[in-house]
């Protein structure tokens, strides 16, 4: 298995990516269903740069992406796919939750944790799936 900045580069894309089709699309669904007030795909400004909120949360997707495809990355069949699942889901939300939220002065509940895991979850899973559609450009 290569360890070619490819890869690496590979990994934030797809990171990138599935933030923008996988998390946010999953975002969609809830919106859609009446289960979260805001709409998917914000393109407020953050600061401190004034990009687009989707843009900046893609950023950091694919951020999250390099870690969570180097400890996937060997793993073959359905263990790819749960792992990227399991640590798509556990990872990003943690951090969320523990150290974000509270710097951002927003409250932590349980709705707010089962929508974090299941949206990063699906962002595992779009990850693990361009990984898997790119192999062959890191591959030996």
């Amino acid at each position: 298995m290569s360890n070619s900045p490819q890869q690496w580069l590979q990994a934030f894309t797809g990171g990138f990516i599935a933030t923008l089709l996988f998390h946010q699309g999953v975002l969609a669904l809830f919106w859609l269903a009446g289960l979260i007030p805001a709409a998917p795909w914000n393109m407020t400004p953050v600061p401190p740069l004034g990009i687009p909120q989707v843009l900046s949360l893609a950023f950091w997707g694919g951020v999250w992406g390099i870690p969570v495809w180097w400890l996937i990355r060997r793993w073959q069949g359905i263990r790819h796919w749960l792992g990227a699942l399991i640590l798509g889901a556990i990872g990003p939300t943690l951090v969320a939750m523990l150290l974000v939220f509270p710097l951002k002065g927003l409250d932590v509940n349980a709705t707010k944790v089962v929508g974090g895991l299941t949206v990063n979850g699906a962002w595992g899973l779009g990850l693990a799936a361009w990984m898997w559609l790119n192999r062959s450009r890191w591959q030996n």
